[in-house]
């Protein structure tokens, strides 16, 4: 089975013949078809079947209200006493209000609300206990604020919380496979989701990952899921993909997935990606502490942008924002 990777451009120099990426600011005329019986090669985006060209080419519609014609931020907000990056410091349902505050204020297109961790290593924690950390604070930032709200979470009962509190997107890392009653939630509230691959659970996910070829594996899995939910009647149109950087891979295989970014548009779904601060990036770059990390971030996110990417889940939301505002400026003028 062939996949096409879509080579992503955005120099103004752009011929007649190419195509717009998922419909928003880069453009391809050109396709690297990937297969696993045979070496990669390129061909035309012209001589792409006619079904691949529309998955590739189609705009895709708004999710959970944010417009896919430019990248837009995802602000992460862990009320987690121990998250990788940031743990205990939006514990505090005021703190974590005010910080859901300053990232809207700072450009944050979509507010992340997580309550557990889910770092290499991390234990579950309980359904009361998510609820209680995750259920108060989106109400809090509701009140607040018309910026729409996800909630990070694997379970439904943690999601219906949720989404009573104000939250109308689900972003289960777990790719709706943890909790089999999570997405008949989804389908029969018609709501946004975005589904992360995974390998393993995140007390297993870091003990030595394997994948033949971790960019059509993730791929292949990634498009199973899509159909399980659009099977139980959730439109393609209101799932986002997300590859699960660090989710169950090696440094090497998370640098495959981000060179090859652009093929997860033939899923005909808005990319998401979630890199910011990860262990990778501090250990490509010298940085240990995650905190140090936000110059190795903004790099992935001009570079995930540069391939079309929609959705940008980052720590960091006024700095990201300024570089892909410097980006986009260059690139206009």
């Amino acid at each position: 089975m062939a996949h096409y990777r879509p080579i992503a451009r955005t120099d103004p120099a752009r011929p007649a013949e190419a195509l717009p990426l998922a419909g928003g600011w880069c453009w391809f005329d050109t396709v690297e078809v990937l297969a696993r019986d045979a070496a990669p090669r390129l061909m035309p985006a012209r001589d792409l079947p006619p079904e691949v060209t529309a998955r590739l080419a189609a705009p895709r519609p708004p999710l959970a209200g944010m417009g896919m014609d430019a990248p837009r931020l995802m602000g992460i907000l862990n009320v987690t006493p121990d998250s990788f990056s940031d743990g205990g410091q939006h514990f505090d349902p005021e703190t974590a209000r005010a910080h859901a505050v300053a990232m809207a204020q700072a450009g944050a297109d979509i507010l992340d609300v997580g309550g557990e961790s889910t770092r290499p290593g991390a234990a579950p924690v309980a359904i009361d206990a998510e609820i209680a950390r995750t259920a108060p604070v989106i109400a809090a930032i509701r009140a607040a604020l018309s910026t729409p709200i996800s909630i990070d979470t694997r379970k439904t009962a943690v999601a219906e919380a949720a989404i009573r509190a104000g939250a109308s997107l689900v972003n289960d890392v777990s790719g709706f496979t943890f909790d089999e009653g999570l997405a008949p939630f989804a389908a029969s509230r018609a709501l946004p989701v975005c589904v992360m691959h995974a390998q393993g659970t995140p007390e297993t996910m870091q003990h030595a990952p394997r994948y033949e070829d971790v960019l059509l594996d993730v791929y292949d899995w990634l498009a199973a899921r899509v159909e399980a939910l659009t099977e139980l009647g959730l439109p393609r149109e209101r799932i986002a993909v997300d590859p699960g950087i660090g989710f169950g891979k090696t440094q090497a295989h998370n640098l495959r997935l981000l060179q090859g970014l652009s093929l997860f548009h033939g899923l005909g779904c808005p990319v998401l990606l979630g890199a910011s601060r990860k262990r990778f990036i501090g250990d490509l770059t010298g940085t240990p502490v995650a905190a140090d990390r936000v110059p190795g971030s903004l790099a992935v996110a001009i570079m995930a942008a540069a391939q079309g990417v929609q959705v940008l889940r980052v720590h960091d939301v006024a700095e990201t924002r300024a570089a892909l505002d410097m980006w986009a400026a260059v690139r206009a003028c």
